[in-house]
């Protein structure tokens, strides 16, 4: 077996007595004190999570916003300089080889993080397309650690640290940060506000130490996916995947109809026609806990699978998303989940499932 790979920050887990886990070839911090403490720490305080398996992808050059433009789903020629933009990569078919975000750095001058899964593969897809264009592909995984810090308290915690104003929500902005220079970017994962921070490797350690110590909680991969699913976003790999179009997992507001994109043949077509199913959230009814590959049943007739799923800690009760049927993807329709043998009556209901109320 091939060595699992490390992030800059791995002794600073081991020292805090994370458990460590195996994902997408990195030895990562699946948990540290326990996912539903780590996760009602980010919903009420200040979580940081080490995501510095994420990739990153440099485009430059005067053909760069042609080339994301073929490469992107959404319309990468109305993103500003220091803005930050979610887009899905596609295959010819219109499946999903990558969800992504990408921050313009400058006129020609951009970044794009990759899920740590697909990294070679779209730095890959990118390089192979970009001898089509005036634009150079770099990759640039090795060059940047990166932390999130989530939260209500998180924007004042890491601007305590910061030379400057931080930058708002889908914005970037490169300024002095604790340790020294960094890319802070007013994105995240979890449904609350932070900023995600970019710094060079040697650095991150001296940035999370930092960090802890003004009040941020380290929180690992296992808070990071239940805070994801109460706020229905996507993970590749559960919602997310070749097989997938971004019309079926309901990113149609991440993808520009007419922009020129690879797959959009495809996506035209279902946003015209429709589609056979459709990606929902649902809430169980009750007592039970859905887990990717459950059965999704009306009556007894099987309509969907459940793609993911978890015990909530916000709200108390079993949670997920599925790939359903498309005239049963509307909130309110009410199926049955199987799960381990059980049938658990679920709803489907509106994304998100958790909202702040303040």
């Amino acid at each position: 077996m091939a060595e699992l790979r490390k992030t800059p920050l791995y002794d600073a887990h081991v020292e805090a007595g994370a458990k460590l886990v195996d994902f997408a070839g990195w030895e990562m911090p699946v948990q540290y004190e326990g996912i539903k403490q780590e996760h009602l720490a980010v919903r009420s305080a200040c979580g940081v999570f080490d995501v510095s398996h994420m990739g990153e992808v440099e485009t430059e050059g005067p053909g760069a916003g042609e080339l994301l433009q073929r490469m992107l789903t959404n319309d990468i020629s109305k993103l500003s300089v220091g803005g930050a933009m979610y887009s899905c990569v596609c295959r010819e078919d219109g499946g999903v080889l990558d969800d992504v975000f990408t921050y313009r750095l400058a006129d020609e001058h951009y970044l794009t993080v990759t899920n740590a899964s697909n990294h070679d593969r779209i730095f890959g897809w990118f390089e192979r397309h970009a001898d089509d264009f005036d634009a150079d592909v770099s990759d640039r995984l090795e060059s940047y650690a990166m932390l999130a810090v989530q939260g209500p308290n998180a924007r004042e915690i890491v601007g305590t640290m910061a030379q400057g104003e931080l930058p708002a929500r889908h914005r970037i902005a490169d300024m002095n940060l604790g340790p020294g220079d960094a890319l802070v970017c007013g994105t995240g994962y979890t449904g609350e506000d932070g900023v995600e921070i970019l710094v060079r490797p040697e650095a991150a350690a001296a940035l999370w130490e930092e960090l802890l110590v003004a009040g941020a909680t380290p929180a690992g991969l296992g808070a990071r996916d239940t805070l994801r699913l109460e706020v229905g976003y996507c993970l590749y790999g559960n919602e997310l995947t070749e097989e997938r179009t971004p019309i079926e997992a309901g990113l149609d507001w991440a993808l520009v109809d007419g922009s020129g994109f690879i797959g959009q043949e495809r996506c035209s077509q279902q946003l015209r026609d429709g589609t056979d199913e459709r990606l929902a959230a649902f809430t169980i009814v009750g007592q039970g806990i859905p887990r990717q590959g459950n059965t999704v049943l009306r009556v007894d007739e099987p309509v969907g699978q459940v793609t993911s799923g978890t015990m909530s800690p916000s709200l108390g009760k079993g949670i997920g998303m599925a790939y359903v049927r498309t005239d049963l993807a509307e909130p309110g329709a009410e199926l049955e989940v199987d799960v381990r043998g059980r049938r658990r009556p679920a709803r489907i209901e509106e994304r998100p499932l958790y909202e702040r109320s303040s």
